[in-house]
């Protein structure tokens, strides 16, 4: 008698039945799974618009171009590091994006390699800069010493996990890859979503003051890494199929 044996946590590849009795096909189930990571990788871009956007603007107010976006002379005493902040987070929130999208990952793991590879660079680099200009930089109108302690954390947040992320594929470990490198880019994209919750704000409660500001930016952090953490979770238990594509990061 043969025994076969499943992945843990995996359903037997047993043919399902229609009303009539016959098998039907698995292959149906495939194109739903690509139409979702296509919507994914859509909303991620979408999200990243607004900031994306107005970094592009200030690059060009910066490089001498049109005036777009107000002038800010903390940002033009010293504009190398707002510079490099702002190209790595756009190349880290479009390259990220894509990371997510499963069928892509496994037809072309040499892209998701190379691309992995740029994507903690840049990640580091716009967590770091980001850091600087905290520190550094004199602080805009408005903002007080609660929105500097949560860009202080949040920011350290994001180069701690992926750091952790890069150091767990080089022991092979890709579960704890994936979750670390999840919830880093959950930071990044922070931008995006605080746009929609200042609106949000905004429209509630009027202009904000020190703290409503630095609470709606704070939500926006707290909101992309709970969405993370449920993504984690419900893939926790990956297939065989797709832990060894994503060994090929070593």
């Amino acid at each position: 008698m043969k025994v076969k044996i499943y992945d843990k946590g995996r359903a037997p590849d047993v043919p399902e039945h229609n009303e009539l009795g016959k098998p039907t096909s698995q292959k149906t189930k495939v194109p739903a799974k690509a139409g979702s990571s296509k919507w994914l990788v859509t909303a991620l871009l979408v999200l990243s618009f607004v900031p994306l956007a107005s970094g592009i603007f200030r690059l060009i107010g910066l490089a001498g171009g049109v005036e777009i976006m107000p002038a800010n002379a903390r940002f033009s005493a010293s504009p190398l590091p707002v510079v490099l902040h702002i190209l790595t987070v756009s190349l880290y929130a479009i390259l990220g994006a894509f990371q997510f999208a499963a069928g892509f990952r496994l037809r072309r793991p040499g892209w998701h390699r190379a691309a992995g590879k740029l994507l903690v660079l840049c990640g580091l680099m716009a967590g770091l800069t980001g850091l600087w200009l905290n520190l550094f930089y004199s602080r805009p109108a408005g903002s007080g010493e609660l929105l500097y302690a949560f860009r202080l954390l949040f920011g350290s947040a994001m180069v701690v996990s992926i750091l952790l992320g890069f150091a767990a594929i080089l022991r092979g470990d890709v579960i704890r890859h994936r979750a670390w490198m999840i919830r880093g880019y959950a930071i990044g994209l922070g931008a995006g979503t605080q746009v929609l919750t200042e609106f949000a704000g905004a429209l509630t409660l009027g202009p904000p003051d020190e703290i409503s500001k630095a609470l709606l930016m704070g939500a926006g952090w707290v909101i992309n890494l709970s969405v993370a953490e449920w993504a984690i979770r419900r893939r926790s238990i990956p297939s065989a199929r797709t832990a060894s594509a994503d060994i090929s990061h070593l």
